[in-house]
């Protein structure tokens, strides 16, 4: 397979780079968008391969932004005839409309990962031993265990980006996913736990037995928490978070008020504040699209803008947006490298990568200890966010009371209910212990899925207001 897209058109190059010239002529803003991506899963459930899927996908989108307008056509044909009409369909935006066009982003040459295929390696007959491995290792290790499942997924995502000026960029994106879920019981009582890893490399590294043994471990040894979990109690209290994936909140809560596009429209609950303090001092946030082998990381967005070391909240003042370059030149800002689509089918909009807040200065242990009477969220699963209000529910997979300064009984059915701005000025301790999720984040948006990355240290938040199932 050919990672120079352009090829796959029946025209030279020469002929593509004049229908694109000609197609975005008088707009702002635009490019053709080319798409390659494969993509294979596999699904070992109750003792049996349930699921297995491979497909391939290419096509085009070509895009024409005049002022406020985007015009935006695709298709999954790669030839000039489907580009001409694609072309009349976007022109609608431009026609009565003389823009000037906007300078190409500026390249940086750095890559944040590799670009081998991680598709067919290893062997379809290797990863179903090892999906029939984890099952048996689960069901030999506890005679709690009632069901196992576990999956593995990879995906190769080449993009060529050629925009009318000429300018033309490249990106090859490997990735990679294994999950691990274990449901347990004890006479009627069933509860479960999981543990997924991920990131943007070969499958090498997570499905090594010493690594998926530990993924292993971690989901049974959450679901035999749960088992002896008891109700949770409701009521406004003190909630210390857990470093790593308790930062999906703080993606939900806040970094999406902080994308550009709601921030222009005045939609999310942070506009209007950029230099106000918006957090607890010692609380500063930032999108990080450039770690190396992450899930959110992009060596460039789907504009072709590199990506960025964004600071968005600075010591608890509001510094900045993550931008696509339409909402940054409508705000008068640069384009941050957060130009994100989830496919050619797809219009750009801004969106995260790898969103977390830095460290701060005191241990988890401290946290703990100083707390009298509240609770301790290690997990979360599914939450719902209000970008207006700033309005957010999130409900805990794993948490703890916290009595005396001291961790106590398991508990479940704990919610987190706040306002995300709110939320940040609520912190009041800041662990020395910033971590990074494990690889498992997707993320939602205007009917797009793009990967993302977060994290954060132990964190301590004050008079939080928990929803319980206690009686």
């Amino acid at each position: 397979m050919t990672t120079d897209l352009l090829t796959l058109f029946d025209a030279d190059e020469a002929t593509m780079r004049g229908l694109v010239a000609e197609a975005l002529s008088g707009a702002d803003d635009g490019e053709l968008f080319i798409e390659h991506a494969q993509a294979e899963a596999l699904t070992f459930d109750n003792g049996r391969l349930k699921g297995g899927s491979f497909n391939t996908e290419q096509g085009f989108g070509l895009r024409a932004v005049a002022g406020e307008a985007v015009g935006y056509a695709h298709a999954g044909d790669l030839s000039v005839s489907a580009l001409k009409r694609a072309a009349d369909a976007v022109g609608a935006v431009t026609r009565g409309y003389s823009g000037t066009y906007a300078a190409a982003p500026q390249g940086t040459n750095k890559k944040f990962y590799g670009d081998q295929n991680p598709i067919g390696q290893p062997s379809f007959e290797e990863k179903v031993k090892v999906l029939q491995d984890i099952d048996a290792y689960l069901r030999g290790k506890d005679d709690k265990v009632r069901q196992v499942t576990a999956s593995v997924a990879a995906s190769w995502q080449v993009v060529d980006i050629l925009r009318a000026d000429g300018h033309r960029v490249r990106d090859i994106r490997p990735m990679t996913r294994i999950n691990i879920s274990v449901v347990v019981g004890e006479g009627e009582r069933q509860e479960s736990g999981s543990y997924g890893s991920g990131g943007r490399i070969g499958f090498g590294d997570f499905i090594a037995e010493g690594s998926w043994q530990y993924g292993a471990d971690e989901a049974l040894r959450q679901a035999l928490v749960n088992l002896e979990a008891i109700d949770a109690p409701a009521g406004t209290m003190d909630v210390v978070l857990g470093s790593g994936w308790p930062g999906v909140m703080l993606h939900e809560a806040v970094g999406h008020g902080l994308e550009g596009d709601f921030n222009r429209k005045k939609t999310s609950a942070f506009a209007g504040l950029l230099g106000q303090m918006v957090a607890a001092p010692g609380v500063t946030v930032v999108d990080d699209g450039t770690i190396d082998n992450r899930r959110g990381s992009i060596t460039i967005d789907d504009e072709g803008t590199p990506s960025g070391y964004n600071v968005l909240i600075e010591n608890g003042k509001l510094v900045g947006y993550m931008q696509d370059r339409q909402n940054a030149r409508l705000m008068g800002m640069a384009p941050t490298g957060n130009g994100r689509r989830q496919g050619y089918a797809h219009v750009p909009m801004p969106r995260m990568t790898n969103t977390y807040m830095l460290g701060g200065d005191k241990t988890p242990e401290e946290i703990i200890a100083s707390v009298k009477k509240g609770i301790y969220a290690v997990s979360f699963g599914g939450g719902q966010v209000d970008i207006t209000s700033g309005k957010f529910v999130f409900g805990c997979t794993e948490a703890y009371l916290i009595e005396n300064g001291k961790v106590g009984a398991p508990i479940k059915g704990a919610m987190l209910i706040g306002n995300g701005p709110d939320a940040m000025k609520r912190v009041s301790m800041i662990g020395n212990d910033m971590k990074l999720d494990t690889g498992i984040g997707n993320c939602g948006k205007a009917g797009q899925w793009v990967p993302v990355g977060v994290g954060q240290p132990h964190l301590r938040m004050d008079q939080v207001t928990v929803g319980g199932t206690q009686t």
